[in-house]
């Protein structure tokens, strides 16, 4: 698998940590980190299931006929020889985990969305991608973190809701189609609540409004779509009724336009790899 990034302007760090190489056990992860977007691009490992994190970003992926989205709490799950791409475009740090075996709620799921628990997360990231850690512990680790995934639609509220589970619900869906354009109202009346009660929710679960984290969720999937779409095409998958008004959402968000975005992602990609590993 090939990692894309350019190596001036957005240069690529990959650590590694390992334990327990070439046993069924083990565990392998390397921690990506780059200033701009990052793509892991050839589509399949053969020998190894692999999921991807990033803690802080959205992470935007190529399955199949249909580009999907994770959300924050999620990762992307694609076991042995299936094809998948996956981008990220916050320019936060992505971790790669390549495991021999599947973790136990994820038996049968192939490729897809999948849960991870904050403490599953947390020991993913401070325990065992952490120098020095001893194999050992970072084996503990393994075991409790493979125990802390299981397929979103089951699992997400369960691990990541602190409030009442209203936000959330409506996080996870959108966080599969930004483009939704449904407004809190139509949410509120799914749930069968008030829109005072969602919209209460969603600042005591994510700390903003409904309409600024959804405006978020966009512009970070859209961050991703540009290197290879236009972008009219990137403003509709998004859920913006005309370019205009996503250029102007766009430029408010980062300070400069998304075509300017897609000429430095397009350059990185015709440039060639930054870094690449396939362990």
């Amino acid at each position: 698998m090939s990692l894309t990034g350019h190596p001036r302007t957005n240069p690529v760090r990959c650590e590694e940590f390992g334990y327990g190489l070439g046993r069924p056990d083990g565990i392998f992860v390397l921690r990506y980190r780059a200033a701009d977007m990052l793509e892991f691009d050839d589509r399949r490992q053969d020998f190894l299931h692999q999921l991807y994190f990033s803690p802080a970003g959205i992470l935007t992926l190529l399955h199949g006929p249909r580009v999907r989205f994770t959300g924050a709490g999620e990762a992307f799950w694609a076991e042995r020889a299936v094809a998948h791409e996956v981008r990220a475009g916050d320019g936060g740090a992505v971790y790669r985990v390549c495991l021999r075996q599947v973790p136990p709620a994820l038996t049968g799921l192939g490729a897809g969305v999948v849960s991870i628990d904050p403490e599953a997360a947390r020991l993913l990231t401070t325990v065992i991608a952490r120098t020095g850690c001893p194999e050992s512990e970072a084996l503990a680790a393994r075991e409790r973190f493979m125990a802390g995934l299981a397929p979103s639609a089951d699992a997400y509220v369960a691990h990541h809701a602190t409030g009442s589970g209203l936000a959330a619900v409506v996080a996870r869906e959108l966080a599969r189609d930004p483009g939704d354009a449904t407004e809190l109202r139509e949410w509120a009346g799914r749930l069968h609540v008030s829109v005072k009660t969602l919209q209460r929710d969603f600042v005591r679960e994510f700390g903003v409004s409904f309409s600024r984290w959804r405006t978020v969720l966009r512009m970070r999937a859209a961050r991703a779509l540009l290197g290879d779409r236009p972008v009219t095409r990137v403003a509709h998958l998004v859920g913006y009724a005309s370019a205009s008004a996503f250029v102007a959402a766009f430029t408010r968000e980062y300070g400069y336009t998304p075509g300017r975005h897609h000429t430095r992602a397009e350059r990185a990609r015709r440039t060639g790899p930054g870094a690449a590993g396939t362990p």
